[in-house]
């Protein structure tokens, strides 16, 4: 029996990309996985929008265990991502944006890596396609780590924090490319968006994310303030080459005034500014 994972997908007015989403996981190699999704739509539910129905039916036909959730009142996105996490049983959780599509092999390759790091998450950084044609050397440094992965602390503005950079546009494409042929390797990040697999126990030790209650209802980087957590108790890594790609739609949370990493990041360096990823927009 291979280790279960728990593909939790938080999703708000975007049952097209949802769907789109979900079906990138129809023919996942690794099994079993089984899907919950947190819908915080006002309006019509997602469960009753016939593209998410058709893939859904899909899923099910093909053994794959679906939930749909309703999540209101909107009480912000790492309510939301808590609100997800309650709900997974599986020894991994697989946090997936409703905007993003992800290769066959990914959930199979992510697995094998968090299993030989011993760490607490690896994430697949998100491509964004249309930037394939915008070269940026000068953003194209990676840290490969070929020793056990350790525990690190970072915050943000400081040591290593400029590591983000890598996974504007299309810069893991381009390396990749130039890189060819070669097989998985984990490298240091700052953060991944998008598509992070967390070993559950771990996620759950280091606080979850459970300081939604910190927060404003509107709010982003939420998922940065998870991962600088379990990086610091557990380690954190990102799987290269990537395998999940950004749709490149509009964000749909535009007021990134409430950053969480500034608002609970200690006061030493609670000034600085943490950029946001281009052309991803992870926050939801």
């Amino acid at each position: 029996m291979r280790d279960a994972v728990d593909v939790l997908i938080p999703t708000y007015r975007r049952p097209a990309s949802l769907a789109v989403t979900l079906s990138g996981l129809v023919a996942q190699t690794h099994e079993p996985l089984r899907v919950v999704v947190s819908d915080q739509t006002e309006a019509e539910f997602v469960e009753r929008n016939p593209l998410v129905e058709s893939v859904v039916r899909i899923l099910h036909a093909n053994g794959t265990e679906v939930e749909l959730h309703r999540n209101l009142p909107r009480r912000g996105l790492a309510q939301q991502r808590q609100f997800l996490l309650d709900r997974s049983r599986a020894p991994y959780a697989l946090f997936l944006d409703d905007d993003v599509v992800i290769e066959a092999n990914l959930i199979e390759r992510l697995v094998g890596a968090i299993k030989r790091a011993g760490c607490g998450f690896v994430g697949s950084a998100l491509v964004g396609l249309s930037y394939v044609g915008d070269k940026r050397p000068d953003e194209e440094h990676i840290e490969f780590v070929d020793t056990p992965v350790e525990p690190e602390k970072l915050e943000p503005g400081g040591s290593g924090w400029e590591r983000h950079r890598l996974h504007n546009a299309a810069n893991l494409e381009h390396l990749k490319r130039r890189l060819e042929p070669i097989g998985d390797r984990l490298y240091r990040v700052a953060w991944v968006g998008g598509c992070v697999l967390y070993d559950a126990a771990m996620l759950r030790e280091a606080g979850g994310f459970e300081f939604w209650r910190e927060l404003p209802k509107s709010h982003a980087g939420e998922d940065v303030v998870a991962q600088l957590r379990v990086m610091e108790r557990f380690g954190g890594v990102g799987l290269f080459p990537s395998g999940a790609y950004h749709l490149e739609l509009p964000t749909t949370v535009p007021d990134r005034t409430n950053d969480a990493p500034h608002i609970l990041a200690p006061a030493e360096s609670a000034g600085e500014t943490v950029p946001d990823e281009e052309p991803i927009a992870v926050e939801r």
